[in-house]
């Protein structure tokens, strides 16, 4: 190819990246001054039709490295359609949470002035690890203390907040800690605790491949961080729960 020949194609590459929806909404990321790591919702610098057209371009990553990996796709017929499914599940499953806005709900004014711890639970979750982008599968328990200014939501809207923040690549221990500050704006509790056990397929599927390891973590605000005696009940009914 003549130098003339290759210029062109570098600068058909640059004007090919420049004007890709994944540079145009990094460039309004960075222009607001948004962080935008692998567990922060970006939906609002979204605009529309760029959801659809993000996932053509990660389509096309993905052939990439598939074509990287010296994977035959054009006759390999497994692995022809690769591509297209690695980027809807990524944009439209995996990473959801990332990319559409908090899911609305219904909140109601605590009437009856309940005080009595609450627990929810065990609530499935799955997530991805950032480190390798390997799946975690877990579930999670939400205890809540709440007081007479307290708001009181449903109970399918827990899983369903925690299934929004869980849709993202992340270390379990800042997905519990970002679920925690969201239920504690949300419900305004006196305290409120979560626990997650989970297991991790970046230990379970590679390096030591030990398929027996579990993580578990906790966070504790309020009156669970405070009082002992309220801490070591929700524990035990937690305990006693999943041991059914």
């Amino acid at each position: 190819m003549t130098p003339v020949a290759l210029a062109s194609v570098s600068k058909a590459t640059d004007e090919e990246l420049s004007a890709s929806v994944s540079r145009r909404i990094r460039e309004r990321l960075l222009q607001a001054g948004a962080r935008f790591h692998a567990n922060d919702n970006i939906s609002r610098y979204l605009q529309p039709g760029e959801l659809e057209a993000l996932r053509e371009e990660v389509e096309q990553r993905v052939q990439d490295m598939l074509e990287t990996l010296v994977i035959d796709t054009a006759s390999d017929h497994n692995t022809q359609q690769t591509a297209q499914r690695v980027a809807r599940m990524f944009v439209d499953e995996v990473f959801r949470g990332r990319y559409v806005p908090e899911p609305g709900i219904t909140q109601f004014p605590n009437i009856e002035h309940l005080n009595e711890l609450m627990i929810v639970g065990p609530v499935i979750i799955r997530s991805t690890c950032s480190h390798h982008l390997c799946p975690i599968f877990g579930r999670l328990w939400i205890g809540v203390m709440p007081n007479e200014h307290s708001s009181l939501i449903g109970l399918s809207k827990y899983a369903r907040l925690a299934d929004w923040i869980m849709s993202r690549p992340q270390i379990q221990e800042e997905a519990v800690a970002r679920l925690a500050d969201l239920l504690q704006e949300r419900v305004q509790p006196d305290g409120l605790a979560i626990v997650m056990e989970a297991d991790h397929f970046c230990l379970h599927w590679r390096g030591i491949k030990d398929t027996e390891s579990k993580m578990t973590n906790s966070v504790m605000r309020g009156s669970f961080l405070k009082d002992i005696n309220l801490r070591r009940e929700f524990l035990s009914l937690i305990g006693a729960n999943s041991s059914r």
